[in-house]
């Protein structure tokens, strides 16, 4: 990561998420003075940024660049998840900062993924990544969040901005087809691969199973379902990270072969890094490589899982080094 000879002064960097906001000062050095901030406690997104600066010391910023757990059209933007809402020009220049860049989280989170450290990955299967050849992401938390990476050349990428986790939900066996059914029935319509391959996700998988055992499901939360199928106490909740992981597979590979994702897939989110060595074992591999005549394909992609504990400032502080290069001139992986 580079902040530039030219420019020796610190940058913000946030990751703003329904709950939390995150802020760093990028510097020639790294990120520093990392600091965690509810968002609750602040009326506005201004408030929030003037607070964490206020922290610090008051550096004199005039570079910003955030991930928002948001879809980002246009300078007007409003929280989903939270009740801020606000202009991006208007927040700049209340600021007085020559540069606000404002991004999806999940596009954010795909730039990080050329400069990840690779002690912070964990590889799931694969062979070797094929330099410059696109990226995909995937993370299951809250939802399911999808991007990628593109290459442009001369070191340059383009984050892809989209709504991957609304697609289709497909169907690999005939449990797979039952649970789905079940699914439509409770959603109405269209079954996205968000609605299994989430937090709510994973305890409507439990849910079905049990259905479909004729057992009455037993009230787990996401956290329960996890902790109870890892340790081994709970037989079903086993068997719903089995089908979570496969279901997983089946979607990680639909990325792949759109994207032509040779460079490998990334997953990140607040469910796979938590599942630990098990998730090696899991359904996960085989189901991803487990797609007729673009299986030999598939098995040549590495998947990693993403343990770094800050990948958005990541990913938000290249976006902005990218942003702010001379024309001509690039100094990314």
């Amino acid at each position: 990561m580079s902040t530039g000879a030219l420019d020796p002064a610190p940058r913000l960097i946030a990751d703003i998420g329904g709950t939390n906001a995150r802020f760093a000062l990028q510097t020639p050095q790294g990120l520093e003075d990392i600091r965690v901030m509810a968002c609750a406690d602040h009326p506005t997104l201004v408030d929030a940024l003037r607070s964490y600066l206020a922290a610090v010391g008051n550096p004199a910023v005039r570079h910003v660049a955030i991930g928002i757990a948001n879809p980002v059209y246009g300078d007007q933007i409003r929280m989903t998840n939270h009740h801020w809402a606000f202009s991006t020009e208007q927040t700049r220049r209340d600021l007085g900062l020559d540069t606000l860049l404002v991004l999806n989280d999940f596009a954010v989170l795909a730039r990080a993924l050329p400069v990840l450290p690779a002690n912070e990955l964990t590889q799931v299967g694969g062979t070797t990544a094929v330099p410059g050849a696109p990226l995909g992401l995937l993370g299951a938390g809250t939802g399911l969040g999808v991007s990628g990476l593109v290459p442009t050349g001369a070191g340059r990428w383009v984050p892809l901005a989209g709504e991957g986790g609304h697609v289709s939900l497909a169907s690999f066996d005939e449990r797979e087809v039952e649970v789905w059914r079940l699914a439509r029935a409770r959603y109405g319509g269209h079954v996205s691969a968000e609605r299994v391959l989430s937090g709510p996700g994973l305890e409507f998988l439990h849910q079905a199973l049990c259905s479909l055992a004729g057992e009455a499901p037993a009230a787990r939360s996401a956290a329960d379902i996890s902790r109870l199928g890892l340790d081994g106490s709970d037989p079903r909740c086993g068997e719903t990270l089995d089908l979570f992981c496969a279901l997983l597979g089946t979607v990680a590979s639909d990325l792949a072969v759109t994207l032509g994702a040779r460079g490998g897939i990334y997953i990140g989110g607040g469910i796979v890094p938590r599942l630990g060595d098990y998730f090696a074992r899991s359904p996960f591999r085989a189901r991803f490589e487990n797609k007729g005549r673009t299986s030999a394909y598939l098995a040549d992609i590495p998947v990693w899982v993403i343990r770094s504990p800050w990948p958005a400032l990541l990913g938000a502080a290249a976006a902005l080094d990218q942003h702010l290069e001379p024309p001509g001139e690039s100094r990314h992986a």
